[in-house]
């Protein structure tokens, strides 16, 4: 997302109107007056500038306030419209990424050499039943946009969606090992963040790899959630299905919102994702 900055209150008002007061008493003092009446007359012009200079100050300072607080509703506004987009963009990827994603390697794998019948049967209906999930949510998507309502939200999920998230990448045949040590108090931004991260890195691994063994460790580190997804590399044979190319971004403005970060690389087998979320701060 673009980082708008941030508008910041200046007004130079009463700066001026200090300097043209200091300017004024010193024109007074180098002048001098003559008799009582001739004081009376400077002292009386001097309070009228002076006033005059304090109601411009402070009307300008008004008008400045006015403008700041126009621009600053505005660029709230915009980045509350950024924030959206890049949210509706992350479902979007989501929906491509899992649902279709399965449905390509399924179809794959339906279409391979020697598969019994049965096995295609399962893969078609697979198939279908990720094709049905992700039509359904593309209408729910699609419906959000089109609404004049405030847009609905999903519930936010927390670490027990890793249960169906890793038997539906099972179903495409990966091998999943979870393993979740103790991690006591964890945040909802920080478990959400942490099961679309897993989610992503096993849908690249689908793609990427194929039916392959991966391994999702998550620990506590300190005051931070650590995830590992790692794979044991690409299955004999198997054809990389490559997907929008934005999952890496993704998961790594998931972090950032949170303070974190996210890495990625080959090891010496396959491919790692490691996630460190910090819980300090995230709700």
């Amino acid at each position: 997302m673009n980082d708008l900055p941030r508008p910041v209150w200046r007004s130079r008002a009463w700066g001026a109107a200090l300097i043209v007061l200091v300017v004024l008493v010193v024109l007074v003092a180098a002048v001098g007056v003559d008799g009582p009446r001739t004081a009376g007359l400077v002292a009386a012009a001097t309070a009228l500038a002076a006033s005059a200079v304090v109601v411009w100050a402070m009307r300008r300072t008004r008008r400045q306030r006015r403008e700041f607080e126009v621009s600053l509703t505005a660029w709230a506004a915009e980045r509350a419209t950024q924030e959206e987009r890049l949210r509706i963009a992350r479902e979007l990827h989501d929906l491509a990424s899992h649902g279709l994603g399965v449905i390509t390697v399924r179809a794959a794998a339906a279409q391979t050499a020697g598969v019994a019948d049965a096995e295609r049967m399962q893969a078609l209906s697979d198939i279908e039943e990720a094709g049905r999930s992700a039509t359904a949510e593309l209408r729910r998507m699609l419906s959000v946009l089109r609404s004049p309502e405030p847009a609905s939200r999903r519930p936010t999920p927390d670490l027990g969606a890793l249960v169906p998230l890793i038997a539906e990448a099972e179903r495409s045949d990966l091998s999943v090992r979870l393993d979740r040590g103790e991690l006591g108090d964890v945040p909802a931004g920080v478990q959400a963040a942490a099961v679309a991260i897993i989610g992503e890195a096993l849908a690249n691994s689908i793609r990427h790899a194929g039916p392959t063994a991966t391994d999702v460790r998550l620990r506590r580190r300190g005051d931070a959630v650590e995830v590992e997804v790692e794979d044991a590399g690409s299955a004999p044979g198997w054809q990389a299905h490559p997907g929008a190319g934005h999952g890496v971004i993704g998961m790594r403005e998931r972090a950032a919102s949170l303070g974190g970060s996210v890495s990625v690389g080959a090891t010496e087998t396959g491919f790692l994702v490691t996630a460190v979320l910090p819980c300090g701060d995230a709700g």
